[in-house]
């Protein structure tokens, strides 16, 4: 149990103490624009964009009431 207790200790003094990870946010946000480009990219190569943006147009036009 005493491991557990040093891990929490510390992974608390890193959340809240002077020493937290304050460079994180700017590692994260690169990291989640990669996993979004790596998505754009997999519906661009697997042809999904037109259908897609079909569906979303079928989608717009139910719910503003245009020609079904």
């Amino acid at each position: 149990m005493a491991g557990f207790d040093r891990w929490r200790l510390t992974l608390v003094s890193r959340m809240r103490g002077e020493g937290r990870d304050a460079g994180a946010g700017f590692v994260e946000y690169a990291g989640l624009m990669i996993i979004i480009a790596g998505i754009f990219t997999l519906i661009d190569q697997l042809g999904l964009d037109g259908l897609i943006s079909g569906a979303i147009g079928d989608a717009v036009d139910r719910v503003i009431g245009g020609g079904g």
